[in-house]
């Protein structure tokens, strides 16, 4: 997934007729870091990607299936196999709706390794989230508030709080989660 995500970046960045140096400092990070990913250097956290991707912006569902598949008639069935990981290390986000024209609803399975987070930087962006805890234990953070989740609980909370998940036990936790952004804005994975 790393040489992906760096091509990815590249390209996107060329697309968007930016500088390395000015990405970075459109997005707060280091030029270093910019031009270590696009040199599969270094392969970043779901919270630095998205950090880097607000500076285009751009959700991280976009910059994952951007002109990936010609377009087909859509369906409104997916397998497995149709749903891109847009994870990282230790985190699989396979998105459920990939290439469903305007679609609104960020649809995710997530599995998180023992001990995989979704990064040191706490997440935020526009829109509500909502999930239900189907396997394994995760410590949800949001804004200050920290409470450990397990199968069957859930939440719910305004995504422009910070936010942050991480596995605290010894087995695979599984989370089905899903996003909306506010209106007129497109979906934030």
């Amino acid at each position: 997934m790393s040489l992906e995500v760096s091509t990815r970046l590249r390209l996107v960045r060329e697309k968007h007729n930016l500088s390395q140096r000015e990405l970075a400092k459109r997005s707060g990070v280091t030029n270093s870091l910019i031009s270590l990913i696009e040199q599969n250097r270094t392969s970043p956290s779901i919270s630095s990607l998205k950090k880097v991707l607000d500076g285009v912006p751009m959700s991280l569902a976009e910059f994952f299936t951007f002109d990936i598949e010609p377009a087909r008639q859509p369906s409104p069935f997916f397998t497995q196999n149709e749903m891109p990981d847009i994870g990282g290390e230790g985190v699989a986000l396979f998105l459920v709706g990939h290439g469903t024209p305007g679609r609104q609803i960020t649809m995710l399975r997530e599995v998180y390794a023992p001990g995989a987070d979704t990064g040191a930087d706490m997440l935020t962006h526009v829109g509500q989230e909502v999930g239900v805890i189907v396997a394994g234990e995760i410590e949800l953070t949001v804004n200050e508030q920290v409470k450990v989740l397990k199968p069957g609980d859930g939440y719910y909370f305004d995504s422009t709080l910070p936010h942050r998940f991480r596995n605290t036990g010894k087995d695979e936790a599984q989370i089905v989660s899903a996003s909306l952004a506010s209106p007129g804005s497109p979906p934030s994975f």
